[in-house]
């Protein structure tokens, strides 16, 4: 690739604003940290927590909406997303509402999968990553208490990989403590302070 090219490719990417995806295995409590994450950011109009798109039964621990497999085809045919991909047999996206966002210089925060980090990256000046995961003893705890028809079986989830050489993260919470001081570290990264504390 040119210099000439890189300089084209870069300025394409959508900003100014921020793209922070939260990422992780199944029962890593990734969903829980957002929800606190949500509530301590909610006087801050400047970050913004969109709702996915789901082609599965939303649950209670979720702030996603519903939609069918076929509405969401036709959505994804018209580039009414700003990313989409599947995990465990069902569909999950973005609304490409999130780029007039962070072209407003917002900070947008969702939970997606890590199959979509690499052309995040690509299209976006600012994408940052946060792995939130646990010890698998705690991962495999979680979801079987969880109990959620849609998802499949827990060998699956359990035993799911992902390429990690194109989603290493930026930020990793080991979700083993208290959902309040793994939420209070996120907020920290959201806002841009030191997080580790």
């Amino acid at each position: 690739m040119t210099d000439a090219s890189v300089i084209a490719e870069q300025r394409a990417a959508i900003g100014p604003g921020r793209l922070i995806l939260v990422v992780g295995p199944s029962g890593a409590g990734k969903d829980t940290l957002l929800g606190l994450a949500k509530a301590a950011c909610a006087d801050d109009r400047g970050i913004v927590f969109p709702r996915r798109l789901i082609t599965r039964q939303a649950s209670a621990s979720e702030d996603n909406e519903e939609i069918s497999a076929e509405a969401f085809q036709h959505a994804a045919a018209s580039g009414d997303y700003a990313m989409h991909w599947e995990a465990h047999g069902h569909r999950y996206a973005l609304s490409r509402a999130i780029n007039d966002d962070i072209r407003a210089g917002r900070t947008v925060i969702a939970n997606v999968s890590r199959t979509v980090i690499a052309v995040a990256r690509r299209n976006y000046a600012s994408a940052i990553v946060v792995l939130v995961t646990a010890p698998p003893d705690v991962l495999a705890a979680r979801l079987a208490a969880r109990a959620r028809s849609s998802d499949g079986l827990l060998a699956q989830r359990l035993a799911r990989t992902v390429d990690e050489s194109t989603s290493t993260p930026d930020f990793t919470i080991v979700n083993s403590g208290t959902a309040e001081y793994h939420a209070r570290q996120l907020v920290r990264i959201i806002k841009g302070e030191r997080w580790d504390e």
